[in-house]
């Protein structure tokens, strides 16, 4: 059924039915009620497009991948949180829209969004040190709420992140109260925010519990699983290999485990393991018994609150910025023993 006949169906206009079904103050509570009833009976909904003709509104989020890390479009974390974002927008009536750009003009496409009334609102990915994504944004007058942090940025922006030092700090001190004191580092990129606070807790878990830092012990590149993989063996090929390794992602610790038992060992007893954002649909850790001990946090909630964060926003521009910080969770599994010479 399509509006004009919904119309003809109820006797009204296909202005005043629209009205009503759009929310617009001027239709009675009578008449609202007695449409959005008939809408329900025909199982009609409005067109999203049709419904932003008649608000003014995009009704669409925007978010723009920079190639460099178009990665992310097959990554199962990315995934979770397409997944869990595109359920907000969707119980509200929002469309996403995804957009793959060359590094060179992220700005441009940003400033195209806004200049042509594509979007709401975006997301944005991946926050970098001193990122000037923000800045930008907040002179485009372009809702946006970021995934991260950028710090160096000093203006006030609304973000939702994941205490990724603590993360960090509590995992190697989890790892030193076993007795490993060769533990590794697999980081994600650094130039990123979140990788660099992930060394910052790695590190000062180490001093708290007098370890000197080894540089040989600590890798920065693109969570793969290629990446843990090479990673993992160049340490186990050092003189003095760890007993015990943090991996930022569980796509990484998947390759630090092939590269351990492709030198003959086990993880959990030789090398230990934690891991970090194990709660994915697609990549489930284990079944009763996690298999990885790691810093646990919903990348699919993460991703429906970052969401459900821009929506209010876009209800209310008076608000002042929504800021969200959630706390992993440790959980231990079977990749972690006491060390070797502590056993």
């Amino acid at each position: 059924m399509n509006l004009k006949q919904l119309s003809q169906t109820l006797g009204l206009s296909q202005t005043t039915v629209s009205r009503a079904l759009n929310g617009y103050p001027e239709v009675s509570e009578a008449t609202r009620k007695r449409v959005a009833l008939a809408a329900e009976k025909a199982n009609y909904r409005p067109s999203t497009r049709a419904k932003g003709l008649a608000t003014g509104r995009a009704l669409a989020i925007g978010h723009v991948i920079p190639m460099s890390t178009k990665h992310e479009m097959v990554n199962p974390i990315f995934g979770d949180f397409i997944a869990g974002a595109g359920e907000a927008y969707s119980r509200h009536g929002f469309e996403m829209i995804l957009s793959i750009v060359d590094d060179s003009s992220e700005e441009a496409v940003y400033q195209g969004l806004k200049s042509r009334g594509s979007v709401d609102g975006v997301v944005v990915h991946g926050p970098r040190m001193n990122d000037s994504r923000i800045a930008l944004l907040d002179d485009l007058d372009l809702p946006f709420v970021v995934h991260g942090r950028a710090s160096g940025v000093t203006t006030s922006y609304s973000w939702l992140d994941v205490n990724n030092r603590r993360a960090f700090q509590r995992a190697t001190d989890f790892l030193c109260d076993l007795g490993h004191r060769r533990i590794g580092l697999i980081n994600g990129l650094e130039t990123m925010d979140f990788a660099h606070r992930r060394r910052h807790g790695y590190v000062e878990s180490l001093q708290n519990h007098g370890i000197e830092l080894d540089p040989t012990l600590m890798t920065t590149g693109e969570m793969t699983e290629g990446y843990g993989y090479l990673s993992t063996l160049a340490m186990l090929s050092s003189s003095q290999p760890p007993t015990a390794i943090v991996s930022a992602s569980m796509i990484s610790a998947l390759g630090a485990r092939r590269a351990i038992e492709d030198r003959g060992l086990v993880m959990g007893r030789d090398v230990s393991i934690v891991t970090h954002d194990d709660m994915l649909s697609y990549l489930q850790n284990g079944t009763d018994v996690p298999v990885f001990t790691s810093t646990r946090s919903s990348v699919r909630e993460a991703g429906r609150l970052l969401a459900e964060m821009l929506i209010t926003r876009l209800a209310d521009p008076t608000l002042p910025p929504l800021q969200t910080l959630l706390e992993a969770e440790l959980t231990v599994g079977q990749s972690t023993s006491p060390a070797p010479s502590a056993g």
